[in-house]
C-alpha cells in the first residue's frame, strides 16, 4: 500500500512540475515588449492605415506603425520570445515613458548622446548615419557642399535633438525655432518658412523620395557638421540600470548582419507612405 501511495505522489509531483513548466513557458511567450516611438519619422517610423508591408498595430488605436524601427523592434521581440506592442509617443515624451516603465524600450531613431545617457541607458547601435540638410529643389542651397554655404539661411531642426545644436556651427545662420516633428518641418520647408532643416541621411532620402520639390545637401569631407560617433548612431533607449534587458537586446542585435540592416533601410525608404 505504501508503495502505491508513493507512486501516486510521485506521479502527482511529476505532473505538477510538467504543468508548471508549461505554464511558465506560456507566460514567457506572451510577455510583452512595449516599444515607444513617434510613428512620424520616416523612414525610421511612420503611421499608416493598414498592416501592409509588415506594419504593426499601434496600441489603443486603429492605426499601424511601419518603418525601419518597427522592423528592428519585430526582430528584437521575436528573438526575446516576446509579443511586440507599439506605443505611439511624442518625441519629448519618450525618455519619461521608459523611465516610468510605461514602455520597455525606445526604438525611434534615437541617438545615444552624452546628454541622453545622463537619464537613460542604451543598447548597442542598430544603425549609423551622417548629417545632411534638406532644402527645396532649385533653391540656392541645393548644390551646397559645405555648411558655410548656408550662411544667412533660415535653418531649423527637431526639438530636443542634437540636430538643433549643430546649427550653431553654420556661420551667420538664422537659427529658427525648433519644431516638434519632421512632418511639421517638411510643411515649413515647402511653404518657404525655412530654407532647410538638419536631418540624418535616411530621413533626407525619405523626404526627397516623398516630395519631388525637396533636395538633400550633402557635404564634402571636412566641410560638414562636427559630431561624435554616438551623435549619429541609433540605439534602443532603456531605463537606467535595466542591464538584463540590454543584454537580451544586444544578443539579438548581434545576430542581425549589416547586410540585413541595410536591406531593411532600403525597403523602409521604398515603403514609406508618399503622404509623409
Amino acid at each position: 500500500m505504501r508503495k502505491v501511495v508513493k507512486l501516486i505522489l510521485c506521479a502527482v509531483l511529476v505532473l505538477g512540475v510538467g504543468i508548471t513548466a508549461v505554464a511558465c513557458k506560456g507566460s514567457n511567450q506572451s510577455e510583452e515588449f512595449r516599444v515607444g516611438l513617434e510613428c512620424g519619422y520616416p523612414p525610421f517610423n511612420w503611421t499608416q492605415i493598414d498592416d501592409s508591408n509588415g506594419a504593426v498595430p499601434i496600441s489603443g488605436t486603429k492605426e499601424y506603425a511601419g518603418g525601419y524601427d518597427v522592423e528592428i523592434a519585430k526582430r528584437l521581440a521575436e528573438g526575446m520570445g516576446k509579443e511586440l506592442v507599439i506605443v505611439k509617443t511624442s518625441w519629448s515624451g519618450l525618455p519619461p515613458a521608459v523611465q516610468s516603465g510605461n514602455i520597455d524600450g525606445i526604438i525611434a531613431g534615437m541617438s545615444p548622446t552624452a546628454d541622453r545617457r545622463k537619464t537613460i541607458d542604451f543598447s548597442d547601435p542598430y544603425y549609423s548615419s551622417d548629417l545632411v540638410i534638406v532644402v527645396k529643389k532649385g533653391s540656392p542651397y541645393e548644390k551646397a557642399t559645405s555648411i558655410k554655404d548656408f550662411s544667412g539661411a533660415n535653418i531649423t531642426a527637431q526639438l530636443d535633438t542634437f540636430h538643433y545644436t549643430v546649427i550653431d556651427q553654420i556661420p551667420d545662420v538664422v537659427k529658427k525655432p525648433a519644431m516638434d516633428d519632421f512632418p511639421a518641418m517638411r510643411v515649413a520647408l515647402e511653404s518657404g518658412i525655412i530654407d532647410g532643416y538638419v536631418s540624418e541621411r535616411p530621413e533626407g532620402i525619405s523626404a526627397t523620395a516623398a516630395n519631388a520639390k525637396f533636395a538633400m545637401a550633402e557635404f564634402n569631407p571636412g566641410e560638414g557638421f562636427e559630431y561624435t560617433p554616438d551623435d549619429v548612431a541609433i540605439a534602443v533607449g532603456l531605463k537606467k540600470g535595466n542591464t538584463e534587458l540590454a543584454e537580451q537586446i544586444n544578443k539579438v542585435l548581434a545576430g542581425i548582419s549589416q547586410e540585413e540592416r541595410d536591406e531593411l533601410m532600403e525597403k523602409a525608404v521604398l515603403n514609406q507612405p508618399v503622404s509623409k
